[in-house]
């Protein structure tokens, strides 16, 4: 029994994280051959809304990067919604008679703010992006060409994050290749697997108010979407810019928060896993969400006492196997003294974030149980902007 459970489990893991990734890009990739791109030209009107929370500092800038964007000017609205900021704020955006500025004095979670925001949208499309990121000159146009097609219900940009040299900035910058590569590929196989909120659009009357105590509000809206029978296209040619963490601190409180959003994604969106309603979304949903969010942790954290019991037991390959697990992890707890040093992780950054993120799904699922995970998260230091 012992046996089973450890080269099973060993088995979900691999395929979790190495696997899937071979699978989904051998299928997108015949999938990419079988119907190419569409390049139809589509120039609707659309409303760029950018929830902002005490960023006065910033605000001017994100202002003048929306209005460089290429895309007819009386076609794009531009509004800004800073519930709860006690910032001067109101200051800034005064100063740009053509953005629609939304505030309210209580602060009540981003959320809360698009679905108020929503409230004031007029044009068939809405975009979404964070104050805090940069927009490249074709991210509209690249986004709502998509909408051509009927069936795409909503449209996510790339998230790029911009190197500082920094350890944490290095970890981040290399998941999100790995996961934008994931993406890319569930997006051509029929549909993206939960968008980015960092750079997000939907047809307007399929957005739908979420609950007051949402925390990721751009992964659940996407895939009620999804649940909907529509298709969420990923689209790399626009894309948000962002810099890195401040530090690995802040970005293992990012994390968390994102894992416990996981959670409670997971619990309210229990029927995309019914493999007779979508096969397809079921099988891209399991894959790519679940099992990182639940199940692959928990058989991570099981392995390294079954290879202690098979190694004393049988010894040979077991262990070898845990002498590379106990090196693995070593590693990491290297990697992350290092960083806090000042130092960079060189060769440990790959163990030293792989161990955070599964460290970062026990933590959020703790936060998830006891409701201790506020939808007006505090924001995560990032760094200065190169």
């Amino acid at each position: 029994m012992i046996l089973s459970l450890f080269w099973s489990s060993l088995a979900v893991v691999l395929y979790t994280y190495v696997g899937y990734a071979l699978v989904v890009g051998v299928w997108a990739r015949l999938v990419r051959r079988a119907s190419p791109p569409s390049s139809a030209a589509f120039e609707p009107e659309v409303t760029l809304v950018v929830p902002a929370y005490n960023e006065a500092d910033i605000l001017a800038a994100k202002v003048d990067n929306c209005r460089t964007l290429d895309y007819p000017a009386r076609k794009l609205r531009l509004m800004f919604i800073t519930d709860g900021s006690t910032d001067h704020s109101d200051q800034v955006l005064a100063a740009y008679p053509d953005v629609q500025h939304l505030h309210t004095p209580e602060r009540a979670g981003k959320s809360m703010a698009e679905n108020r925001a929503i409230r004031y949208v007029t044009t068939p499309y809405v975009i979404f992006t964070d104050c805090n990121t940069m927009l490249n000159r074709e991210a509209v146009r690249q986004m709502v060409r998509h909408y051509a097609n009927p069936r795409v219900g909503a449209v996510s940009g790339e998230k790029r994050v911009l190197s500082d040299g920094s350890t944490s900035g290095a970890g981040e910058g290399m998941y999100w290749k790995y996961e934008s590569f994931l993406k890319r590929c569930d997006s051509d196989i029929y549909s993206l697997m939960g968008a980015a909120g960092e750079l997000v659009s939907f047809r307007t009357d399929l957005f739908k108010p979420l609950e007051a105590d949402t925390i990721l509000d751009d992964f659940v809206q996407s895939m009620r979407i999804v649940d909907a029978g529509y298709q969420v296209i990923y689209e790399p040619e626009a894309y948000a810019m962002e810099p890195p963490s401040f530090s690995l601190k802040e970005e293992m409180k990012r994390k968390v928060r994102i894992c416990a959003g996981g959670w409670q994604a997971m619990a309210r969106l229990l029927p995309l896993l019914n493999p007779f309603r979508q096969p397809v979304v079921a099988f891209l949903y399991f894959s790519h969400r679940v099992l990182r969010w639940s199940l692959t942790p928990a058989l991570l954290l099981l392995l390294l006492p079954l290879n202690a019991v098979l190694a004393l037991s049988y010894g040979g390959i077991y262990t070898l196997l845990l002498a590379a697990q106990v090196l693995f992890y070593g590693a990491a707890a290297l990697g992350w003294q290092r960083a806090a040093q000042g130092q960079a992780a060189g060769p440990l950054l790959v163990p030293l974030y792989f161990t955070m993120m599964n460290l970062a799904v026990f933590r959020g699922a703790g936060r998830f149980l006891r409701n201790a995970q506020p939808a007006a998260w505090d924001k995560a230091q990032r760094a200065t902007a190169p």
